[in-house]
């Protein structure tokens, strides 16, 4: 089902790229977009393990209650082992990135070691190994590639508007205004819904990985709450969709744009899993 949502969502954003290559520079402005935003999204997939955990001053450990239980893990389901790396921040969350699951990274918080147990915190890492198994990294680059594209489309369309370009009988400045503010937000909506339904997909994952879906509905029931209270300092907005939980202080509109489902879905959907 998650699956077929996000082929789904991939296939609306596509759409809204070539509608709104067409309306601004036609299959050559729409191609032109799309490989710029591929150009700057393409070093960031191929570089987001180091990249990210260079961001937050993670350190990687071979031994230990986190190492043991991603090992644990992976010995159980037969998966390829990740590094595994520490961040030194306080408050309890936790991320998985990497290109492929033969160079993938998973690392926690020291916070984490503090709130959860053993059974919690293995419900958290089989999330994580989740990701990497779906892929979720490629295909999150590839949903901010088509996105990162149609914001490239807007802006020239802002450019063209200012120096009079496309001022032939078929253009319509009403049609180009609308697709100027509508696309861009339209694509970020379906960027997060892809986003969504990825966690999703992780959840139910995860809790078949580790065995246990009411470890992890205890441990994003935690979680959250300790994330409400202490938001993670200097966590940066453009890497907030990679944690389990939402790093960020929320509420207000910010729930609305929200990379993460509703926390009590989530556990809802755990809680009436049965393996």
């Amino acid at each position: 089902m998650n699956t077929m949502r996000t082929v789904l969502l991939m296939t609306l954003l596509t759409l809204v790229l070539v509608g709104a290559g067409g309306a601004v520079g036609g299959q050559g402005g729409a191609l032109f977009a799309l490989i710029m935003a591929g150009v700057m999204n393409l070093g960031s997939y191929w570089f987001s393990d180091k990249i990210v955990v260079k961001m937050y001053k993670g350190e990687e450990v071979q031994s230990g209650t986190l190492f043991d239980v991603v090992a644990e893990l992976c010995q159980r389901n037969n998966l390829p082992m990740p590094k595994v790396y520490m961040l030194p921040q306080p408050t309890p969350n936790a991320f998985a990135t990497g290109r492929n699951p033969q160079h993938a990274v998973v690392a926690a918080t020291q916070g984490i070691l503090q709130v959860l147990s053993r059974e919690e915190l293995k419900g958290v890492m089989a999330h994580e190994l989740a990701h990497v198994q779906n892929r979720d990294i490629l295909i999150g680059s590839i949903a901010a590639t088509i996105a990162g594209a149609i914001s490239y489309l807007a802006y020239m369309a802002q450019w063209s508007m200012i120096f009079g370009g496309r001022d032939d009988e078929d253009s319509n400045p009403l049609a180009m205004i609308a697709m100027m503010i509508l696309a861009p937000i339209a694509a970020m909506l379906v960027q997060m819904a892809i986003s969504r339904s990825r966690e999703y997909g992780a959840d139910q994952k995860g809790a078949e990985l580790c065995g246990n879906p009411h470890s992890l509905a205890n441990a994003l029931r935690k979680l959250e709450t300790s994330n409400r209270q202490m938001p993670m300092a200097k966590a940066n907005e453009a890497t907030a969709h990679m944690f389990i939980v939402n790093p960020l202080k929320s509420g207000g509109m910010r729930a609305l744009f929200s990379t993460h489902p509703p926390m009590e879905e989530r556990i809802r959907r755990l809680e009436g899993m049965r393996i």
